[in-house]
């Protein structure tokens, strides 16, 4: 393992920064749809344009009771060690009990200690219109209870920051998203709507452009002509504005949605359909090239433990088991079995010496697969 990799974890274990209370707004979002300006065109984000200087923004993850805080707690402490002069404030989304949950889904005191220790701030939050149902909402939710008015940065708690996330230059007023996905929607059927079709009819009933999100350099109706993102990261200008309407195209998606969705399953995958249209309406796109260490050599959105072992670049695994190892979070994160057994007990190690990252499956199912039936598969 690196030497500045375990010189950073000693960084990390030794903030004790007393996060100050998290702002609160009682904005709140309704189910009518809102009509917004057109996207812009899709090949803007692809011009070169002069250097940006970085500005401070605020962080927001969601973290609840059981693998989701201990994935926070893993984030912060990563972005702790890799950017200890990260200037903004990072929240931990909570959603608070409610007849929503079946259970009570607050983080356990131990690792809201660890992750305020860290100078994270809990943000708790209502669920007004998702909840156990569809969990996936709650970033859309939180959003809402973001300091007004304030850049933001969504990442899914299953990231970990590898490098210096303060020098990224975000233009917040052009939002963007994660290309790091596949073809999970929509889902064709024989002699139902196509591509086009489909993601036309979503445009039209919000009033965006659909031709300015067109990849023209991609063929008609291939699915990667169309705008699409994986919701692992995404930012905008005001979490408030930002929020209120991802919720309004949510809601209208789910109760309303246009006939060519007839066939369509909404779910897992209604946050991700309803993604593209807001950055649209925002006058967003697909990300830039000045935006590649997202998904890159400064984020590492490695979702499931297993996998990150089998096809993770060598230096997202030395950040995942350095700043796993100071004394303090090695207790903790090993009430979490996956870790447990994955870091601490050396199977993730194991995972990794069945692939070679320079030849891997194409499909991540073919991976899946493979971990599966050595039986190291868990999450």
């Amino acid at each position: 393992m690196a030497k500045s990799a375990k010189k950073q974890a000693k960084s990390a274990n030794s903030i004790q920064t007393e996060a100050p209370a998290p702002t609160k707004n009682a904005a709140k979002s309704t189910p009518k749809a809102t009509k917004a300006k057109p996207a812009s065109k899709p090949n803007a984000s692809k011009l070169k344009k002069p250097a940006q200087k970085s500005i401070a923004f605020n962080i927001l993850l969601i973290g609840q009771a059981g693998r989701l805080s201990y994935e926070a707690l893993l984030f912060v402490a990563s972005l702790r060690s890799a950017d200890p002069d990260f200037k903004g404030r990072v929240f931990i989304g909570e959603p608070q009990p409610s007849e929503r949950w079946p259970h009570d889904p607050r983080i356990r005191p131990v690792v809201r200690e660890a992750l305020e220790s860290l100078g994270a701030e809990i943000l708790p939050f209502q669920n007004q219109h998702f909840g156990a149902s569809y969990p996936n909402a709650n970033k859309i939710e939180a959003l809402m209870e973001m300091p007004k008015g304030e850049p933001f940065v969504f990442f899914d708690s299953d990231t970990v920051i590898t490098g210096k996330l303060s020098e990224i230059p975000f233009d917040f007023d052009q939002p963007a998203a994660s290309m790091r996905r596949e073809n999970t929607w929509p889902n064709l059927e024989l002699y139902g709507p196509g591509y086009s079709e489909t993601w036309k009819s979503l445009y039209d009933k919000f009033g965006l452009d659909f031709d300015a999100s067109l990849d023209l350099s991609q063929p008609d109706e291939h699915w990667e002509r169309y705008m699409y993102f994986n919701a692992g990261w995404f930012f905008g200008a005001c979490p408030h504005a930002f929020g209120t309407r991802f919720m309004d195209y949510a809601l209208a998606i789910r109760d309303d949605a246009p006939d060519a969705l007839v066939c369509q399953e909404k779910f897992p995958w209604l946050d991700q359909i309803a993604l593209p249209l807001v950055i649209a309406s925002f006058g967003g796109g697909r990300p830039g090239p000045e935006l590649g260490g997202l998904d890159g050599d400064v984020t590492c959105h490695w979702r499931i433990l297993p996998l990150a072992y089998a096809r993770e670049a060598d230096a997202v695994i030395d950040v995942i088991e350095t700043v796993t190892s100071p004394n303090k979070l090695k207790k903790i994160f090993k009430e979490y079995e996956p870790m447990l057994r994955m870091i601490y007990q050396g199977r993730g190690q194991k995972v990794r010496a069945m692939f070679d990252r320079e030849n891997l499956p194409r499909r991540e199912q073919m991976i899946r697969n493979r971990i599966k039936r050595e039986g190291f598969w868990m999450r």
